[in-house]
């Protein structure tokens, strides 16, 4: 390792590699650290060797000596040494650069498993960041990111969607940079800070009249499937979203407190449920199936359903109700609450929104306990109140014991069976 007073025309010179070795260093008298290697290929790197502030050697390379002259080099090694000697090391900067993922790489190796055990709808954003943003950013390290690309973005999407739709991507997008930061991947701002979400015009409000819930009994009366009835009932008594009636279990009910546990909704947290009279009775009143913890299983499978789109889409055009979805249940829910002069606070408890802007767009409609609140909802349209309450339909005179079932009841899954998709069967977000 020779120290060499270095001139340009020593660089330039072809035989700087001595024969017999693979490689020399040139270590430079003006500059310390600044060495020139040279292979015995004949290629020349400018090197900059220094030490660590916990006394270790590093050699780091500058660039080709074909790129960089000696007085550029020396440049350029004057202010690496300059910035090490401040505690601020540039070649830990590149380093950190470099390994800073990229979305994709982020996205799937960190983002999707942990929300695979936190968030019960992780599949939506695995859709939303298929079909929507890994085709333009999944190549993109996440500080390559900016305010202008997430602008261009959300812009394109808004062309072809609905502004609720372009909010989604936005949530759960401002939801990835976040954990991003705090999970100090090397990025060290949100590039949606600034990018304001779009206003909404498009909430679809959707109630049941007392004609439309009598039609719609009507036709429950003539479905070939009859745990149809008991789900319908459930959703309209409750106000809850279909996913939670499909997964309830008879654990979950407490029938003496009058209060359905729901774990790990929507939200992620565990919200309770008040349960009126007329509920109770439907619950006491469905038949159980022997070995299946769920109240509104698949007698075949014993399992939840996965959808009650084909049974549902049946009964609501023959009820005449075919813009009817499920989850404008709820929504009818709500209405009634509002409409028998609940107040939005006690909406809100009950539905289990996060956010009260949510519950808001009940306000229009028309202030005790959230369970009075329940009973209300019954109470405030007769076609509810006169409703049968139990899994066949007709209302008992007196509340039969729960039978314990070891055979398949009326099957259920024919051409109004309760199977299929659960997207086409028109969830809400809510």
């Amino acid at each position: 390792m020779p120290s060499q007073n270095l001139t340009q025309v020593f660089v330039d010179r072809s035989n700087l590699c001595p024969k017999g070795k693979k490689k020399v260093d040139y270590f430079d008298l003006k500059v310390t650290g600044l060495l020139l290697k040279v292979l015995y290929s004949g290629q020349k790197t400018w090197y900059l060797r220094y030490a660590t502030d916990h006394g270790r050697m590093r050699e780091k390379k500058l660039a080709l000596a074909s790129v960089l002259s000696l007085a550029e080099a020396r440049e350029l090694a004057r202010g690496h040494l300059s910035d090490i000697a401040k505690g601020n090391d540039p070649f830990d900067r590149k380093a950190a650069m470099k390994a800073i993922p990229t979305l994709s790489v982020f996205i799937n190796e960190t983002y999707m498993p942990y929300i695979r055990s936190h968030k019960r709808s992780w599949e939506t954003d695995q859709i939303l960041l298929r079909a929507h943003v890994l085709p333009h950013w999944g190549h993109l390290h996440l500080d390559e990111i900016t305010q202008q690309r997430a602008i261009k973005l959300f812009a394109d999407h808004r062309l072809t969607h609905k502004p609720a739709s372009t909010n989604r991507v936005y949530d759960m997008l401002n939801t990835v940079f976040h954990l991003a930061i705090r999970w100090e991947t090397g990025l060290t701002a949100n590039p949606l800070k600034n990018v304001r979400r779009y206003k909404e015009n498009n909430k679809r409000e959707r109630y049941l009249t007392e004609g439309e819930a009598k039609q719609l009994f009507e036709a429950l009366e003539t479905t070939k499937a009859p745990q149809l009835r008991a789900i319908v009932t459930m959703l309209l008594l409750t106000g809850a979203r279909l996913s939670e009636v499909l997964n309830a279990q008879w654990k979950d009910f407490d029938t003496v407190a009058k209060v359905w546990t729901i774990e790990f909704n929507k939200s992620g947290k565990t919200r309770y449920v008040p349960l009126s009279d007329s509920a109770i009775q439907l619950i006491e009143n469905m038949p159980r199936i022997e070995g299946c913890p769920y109240s509104f299983a698949n007698p075949q499978t014993k399992e939840p359903y996965t959808s009650i789109h084909y049974a549902w889409d049946t009964v609501r055009k023959r009820a005449g109700l075919a813009d009817l979805r499920i989850h404008d249940l709820r929504h009818s829910f709500a209405s009634f609450l509002v409409n028998g002069g609940r107040s939005i606070y006690e909406v809100q408890k009950i539905l289990g929104h996060t956010q009260i802007r949510t519950t808001q767009r009940y306000a229009h409609l028309s202030q005790e306990t959230l369970l009075e609140a329940a009973s209300t909802a019954m109470n405030s349209v007769p076609a509810l109140a006169s409703l049968p309450i139990n899994a066949s339909g007709a209302r008992p005179t007196r509340p039969p014991r729960p039978a314990l079932i070891g055979h398949s009841p009326t099957p259920l899954a024919s051409s109004e069976g309760l199977t299929g998709d659960s997207s086409a069967s028109g969830n809400g977000a809510d």
